[in-house]
């Protein structure tokens, strides 16, 4: 299982519920490494995106809320559910947030494709410490900022060390 995640250098995720940064290519690369896949997200992250299931996946959204009122996307009461649903069909799911989401998650997953914004912000929700200990760091690539991108990012990707 792969949590995937766009990141600030001080790990920041987003703010009162909103992206920080708009990133042309990060939306690509996510688009690209999640279709055809399970993508397991928390009932805010679902909202964020106003309340659409991505094309081409199936979406699985976790909520305490009973009876969420949504046909177009599965809903489930517990990460572990919706792991346990995703894993029933597709050998690599992806976590696609929100905070909460990402750190439970942490415990399950195999891999972390990030996005890393080299910037700090402001924000609300951040992403876990990535532990040295326990992943290291396999690739990383460099995208300066241009036209397009406000700002420098790198796509870097994260295995875990040794048995969960």
């Amino acid at each position: 299982m792969t949590i995937i995640a766009a990141i600030s250098e001080n790990n920041a995720l987003g703010k009162d519920n909103l992206m920080l940064w708009h990133l042309p290519d990060d939306f690509k690369h996510f688009k690209e490494v999640t279709t055809g896949h399970h993508v397991i997200m928390g009932r805010k992250t679902f909202e964020s995106m106003g309340k659409k299931a991505l094309p081409q996946r199936t979406n699985i959204v976790v909520t305490r809320t009973h009876n969420y009122p949504c046909s177009c996307v599965m809903v489930v009461d517990s990460l572990r559910k919706a792991i346990q649903i995703a894993k029933r069909t597709d050998k690599n799911p992806y976590i696609i947030g929100g905070g909460i989401i990402y750190e439970e998650a942490m415990q399950w997953a195999d891999k972390l494709d990030i996005t890393l914004v080299h910037h700090t912000f402001e924000a609300t929700v951040f992403f876990p410490i990535i532990d040295p200990k326990v992943w290291r760091e396999t690739s990383r690539i460099f995208h300066p900022k241009d036209e397009k991108h406000a700002f420098d990012f790198s796509f870097v990707t994260y295995e875990r060390i040794g048995v969960k």
